[in-house]
């Protein structure tokens, strides 16, 4: 079995420190999607242009109950009492409903508590939801980005508040001073958030909001994929879809109804038109595996699948970039956009949030998609075209030495195993380079597994696939690698997947990308740490399943 061993260099740690700081921004986003989609599903169907609003495109005016949950309409005609009210023009009592409270109160106060958790656990999550609630009721805009940033700060500082005291206080009077401190001082940070630092991120909200407003003004928002493109191949893209996009798009969406910064980061066109582009034009294990990892991609929104594909070859971020470009043109010309966040950015997701407001809006979405796919496809065509006769003659140069380090390691070792045998497999399939795409040479990679220098200090029980989110990428490794542990009939190995952010050092081994590895080793260094490229295939997985069953003959 092998590990990616990556020196700790400067702009290694530069990396890593960006990711570490993306992840705990879309760590406050990620885990409360659900309740995004939520309100976005309501927002769809019952506010007065959705589906079933008083102006609905499909005309299927749902009343009263659209007015009663989406808000408006007036209480005294409707009658449904009970149900909170608040004067509208007119001096009418019109409804409330669910869509103005879910994203001013509940959809902040989760981001603030996920924020608050995050940084000092229960405690700070419940101090947390104290201050930002002076936010937000001192703004009177959704404050998405006060949350992001008071629900931590106002954690971090019960923190030290506790160190003041910690082991000072006398036997029987800790649930007092516990309970009163944090009452405390959360009174005093939500006073401070209403009076100051609401006014403060409503100034930074509108500030922030104008640029976007500018950028679409003067046709510059497709300049964006430059940075966004290249980001997400660094594992940067929940960092930029989540705690940066959603949060202006929600802003953005409950003032048109929809937002073009949802479709950003979250296009899966880019990806298609590059996996297209390696199905046709790629060669071996990369040619290989491309298909299937178009279906996780597009249809799954795994958007981590391709990355290893640009990674491979670098020139085609290119392609991403004037792919992304091109789909974002799009919507800004034909007024494309999502009513909610699309999570995962599956076509599927997509196409739930576009539908919304209206037709015409879908078809522009998807022709934005095709767009995209369009042109990352001809342009990663020309770049692997003009690559090809060079890669396939170091693809076979690397498959012969491949064959011959694993050769030698048999003689080394004395003896064949399942896992030398199913490296030999994926070099003959041309899988010495690709299939793996890791950093490590091929004669090393061979020599590891002889050698065994990654081999566990103990019983290995515990496996965690490890990604940024802990959602997508590592939980279809983990369920690839669980089938196959299954039917090596091993039963005592768990394999669960998780956020880099949550390993806890209980882990016995931890698989990652390799991108990511770096960041896994700093949270759990005692565990065994192996770094992949491609969490659908890689023969990595073959080599741990051949390790646990080894280990339980050796118990038996």
């Amino acid at each position: 079995m092998t590990t990616a061993s990556t020196t700790s260099t400067g702009v290694n740690r530069a990396r890593v420190g960006v990711q570490r700081f993306g992840t705990f921004l879309s760590g406050m986003i990620m885990p409360n999607i659900a309740a995004f989609i939520a309100w976005g599903f309501i927002t769809m169907f019952f506010i007065t242009k959705g589906f079933f609003g008083a102006e609905s495109p499909f005309r299927w005016h749902w009343s009263p109950v659209a007015e009663i949950i989406g808000g408006g309409g007036n209480s005294a005609t409707i009658g449904w009492n009970g149900a909170m009210t608040a004067l509208a023009s007119g001096d009418v009592a019109a409804y409330v409903g669910l869509v103005g409270p879910m994203v001013t109160y509940l959809l902040p106060l989760l981001i603030a508590n996920t924020g608050g958790r995050m940084v000092y656990g229960a405690r700070g999550g419940v101090v947390a939801s104290i201050a930002v609630m002076g936010v937000i009721v001192g703004t009177d805009i959704p404050m998405f980005l006060g949350a992001m940033i008071m629900g931590p700060l106002a954690a971090w500082i019960t923190k030290q508040m506790d160190k003041l005291w910690d082991g000072k206080i006398r036997p029987g009077f800790e649930m007092l001073v516990n309970n009163f401190s944090a009452g405390i001082l959360g009174m005093i940070l939500a006073i401070v958030g209403f009076f100051a630092f609401g006014p403060i991120m409503l100034g930074v909200s509108t500030f922030l909001g104008g640029i976007v407003g500018w950028l679409v003004d003067v046709n510059l928002l497709p300049l964006l994929s430059i940075i966004v493109e290249p980001a997400k191949v660094l594992f940067l893209n929940n960092a930029i879809n989540h705690g940066v996009f959603t949060p202006l798009g929600i802003q953005q969406a409950t003032e048109t109804g929809k937002s073009i910064l949802f479709l950003i980061e979250a296009n899966p066109g880019p990806g298609l038109g590059l996996l297209l582009a390696f199905t046709f034009f790629g060669v071996g294990a990369a040619k290989a595996s491309a298909p299937g990892a178009i279906i996780i991609q597009f249809f799954g929104g795994i958007h981590e699948i391709y990355f290893p594909y640009a990674l491979s070859k670098p020139m085609t971020i290119l392609a991403l970039i004037a792919g992304g470009a091109a789909g974002v043109t799009t919507n800004m010309l034909f007024g494309g956009g999502l009513a909610f966040p699309a999570a995962p950015g599956s076509i599927i997701a997509v196409t739930a949030a576009a539908i919304g407001p209206g037709a015409g809006n879908l078809l522009v979405v998807y022709l934005s998609v095709i767009v995209a796919a369009a042109v990352t496809f001809l342009l990663s065509a020309v770049i692997l075209r003009a690559s090809r006769k060079r890669d396939l003659a170091a693809e076979a140069d690397s498959t012969a030495s491949f064959e011959a380090a694993i050769a030698q390691t048999e003689a080394n070792k004395g003896k064949s195993s399942d896992a030398l045998s199913g490296l030999r497999a994926g070099a003959v399939a041309g899988a010495g380079r690709e299939g793996d795409q890791t950093s490590l040479s091929v004669d090393q990679a061979a020599d590891a597994v002889a050698t065994g220098t990654i081999a566990p200090a103990g019983h290995v029980k515990n496996i965690v696939f490890a990604c940024d989110a802990g959602m997508g990428s590592s939980a279809m490794g983990a369920s690839v690698l669980r089938n196959k542990i299954k039917k090596a009939g091993v039963e005592d190995v768990s394999v669960t997947n998780k956020a880099i952010a949550n390993l806890d050092g209980s882990e016995d081994l931890v698989i990652t990308q390799q991108q990511l590895t770096d960041r896994a080793r700093g949270r759990t260094p005692n565990a065994t740490h192996v770094s992949v490229d491609n969490f659908m295939n890689s023969p990595k997985y073959d080599e741990v399943v051949d390790l646990v069953v080894q280990q339980q003959k050796n118990r038996a």
